[in-house]
């Protein structure tokens, strides 16, 4: 495609900057930077394969911030990362073949009943709580599980990470938001791969939107530990509605298609 405008990169870098400041405290990003490239024309499967590229900018500043400050032990957490990487991979090969319709008909519900569980539990702080599954098993099955789904789809990759640290880790929201943003790097990596062997990757937008995202998520890492389960939980859910109801909203949802809206 041609180069884009200067004022449609500026547009794009300044998506990117917000994009890296949400999904540093509550991940969500993708809701922003991939309706930002499609608005500039660039095509669906680039938008995929760009975004993906800056994102990997933003989820690794978030993760350098807050190991930075010891909140996540990167070396400890790669074996995570790799089977975040592993379960992207073969979901971005999903994602060439498989229909991706059923999961775009229960995800808005997903997420709104992830909304919910964060907003009307009162207990959920910086504080741990009793883990319901080892470390091994999380790593091994939860994981690349939900690596896989991010690889096919992607939207509110970070909301499901977050819940499994909570609910089954039992990591605080601090912690768990830490640990978050490296598994997100690495299933970013996994999907990034296969999108580089497609040739779907537009490098200078990807480049330059990483820039906006990896100084957005410096600032966005910071306000959260700042701030903490003060404002990770209300954006969490926040960012959860929103991105159902963008997804509702959509005119080429299932749910929306079945019931001829």
């Amino acid at each position: 495609m041609p180069d884009l405008a200067f004022h449609i990169l500026l547009f794009l870098f300044a998506a990117a900057f917000i994009a890296g400041f949400i999904d540093a405290i509550a991940g969500g990003g993708g809701m922003i930077t991939i309706p930002a490239m499609l608005i500039a024309g660039i095509p669906p499967l680039e938008t995929l394969g760009t975004n993906k590229l800056q994102s990997l900018f933003g989820s690794g500043s978030a993760s350098i911030a807050y190991a930075r400050h010891g909140h996540v032990n990167l070396v400890e957490q790669l074996p995570m990362a790799v089977t975040s990487a592993l379960g992207a991979v073969l979901g971005a090969l999903l994602a060439t073949v498989v229909p991706a319709d059923a999961l775009k008909a229960v995800l808005p519900f997903l997420l709104i009943a992830i909304a919910i569980y964060f907003g009307c539990k009162p207990n959920i702080g910086d504080v741990e709580r009793h883990h319901r599954m080892t470390r091994f098993m999380f790593t091994l099955t939860f994981v690349p599980l939900i690596g896989l789904y991010d690889g096919v789809f992607g939207p509110g990759t970070g909301s499901f990470f977050m819940l499994g640290f909570v609910t089954l880790a039992g990591f605080g929201i601090l912690k768990a938001t830490a640990h978050t943003k490296f598994l997100n790097f690495g299933s970013n990596a996994g999907a990034f791969v296969v999108f580089v062997l497609y040739g779907v990757v537009l490098w200078k937008v990807g480049l330059m939107m990483g820039v906006g995202q990896f100084l957005g998520a410096q600032v966005g890492s910071r306000y959260a530990m700042a701030k903490g389960a003060k404002i990770i939980k209300p954006l969490l859910v926040i960012v959860s509605i929103a991105l159902a109801i963008r997804l509702l909203a959509d005119s080429t949802h299932p749910l929306r298609l079945w019931l001829g809206m």
